[in-house]
């Protein structure tokens, strides 16, 4: 009797000290290794006893310049019968309001612009209330060329016995190619082109070394 309480205290003693071959065949076995620390640190990381798959890396934030309105692109009026210049001929005008833009990057490289534009329609002296369409051109230019365009009619309600009336819409369809998205411009107007009225101004270029020394010594010599 006494021998078997030895063998049973030696036996609990190399289960207690895991000692290889403790194990009867047909025992279950051990749990697999977590794949990184230990569980008790992968549930503090991961909140599970396992490590989660990686993520793939999120894309930087893309260049999102402000949306500029092109010159003539602010207000538009609409005209009755009266003649042009005449104060009473004045039936609406529509004015452009508060823009906001967002730019995501695509994985090929381009850039999506979504921009949202407010319009407000104030009736004229010749004016009555009602339904008023008001064209809207969304751009992206680059180096004063326009590289996307997109064109928009709204439509803008003035209720009776109100004299104004507005509304907003988004445009999502502008797209940046890739290599322009580091510099390029957002513009939104009113009107059928959105465009300047008149010709762009030209950006001013540097002139060469010889062409600047000639000019600085003429300008010395009529001095």
């Amino acid at each position: 009797m006494n021998g078997r309480l030895a063998r049973l205290g030696s036996l609990l003693a190399l289960l207690a000290l895991g000692a290889p071959g403790a194990f009867a065949q047909g025992a279950p076995r051990a749990a697999p290794p977590a794949e990184e620390g230990n569980i008790f640190s992968n549930l503090l990381k991961y909140g599970g006893t396992t490590v989660p798959p990686s993520r793939a890396p999120e894309p930087e934030a893309a260049y999102c310049p402000t949306v500029d309105v092109p010159e003539g692109g602010a207000a538009m009026q609409t005209l009755g019968g009266r003649g042009e210049g005449a104060a009473g001929s004045i039936r609406s005008q529509a004015t452009l309001g508060r823009l906001a833009r967002e730019c995501t990057p695509q994985a090929d490289g381009t850039v999506r612009v979504k921009v949202g534009a407010e319009v407000r329609v104030l009736l004229g002296p010749g004016g009555a209330p009602g339904r008023f369409d008001v064209p809207i051109t969304f751009q992206i230019r680059h180096d004063d060329k326009t590289v996307t365009t997109r064109q928009q009619r709204m439509t803008v309600t003035v209720a009776p016995g109100e004299a104004q009336g507005f509304g907003s819409t988004v445009e999502d369809g502008l797209v940046v190619p890739a290599g322009m998205v580091q510099d390029y411009e957002i513009m939104a107007g009113i009107g059928k082109a959105g465009a300047p009225k008149g010709p762009l101004k030209p950006k001013p270029r540097r002139k060469a070394p010889a062409a600047a020394a000639q000019e600085g010594g003429e300008s010395g010599a009529a001095q």
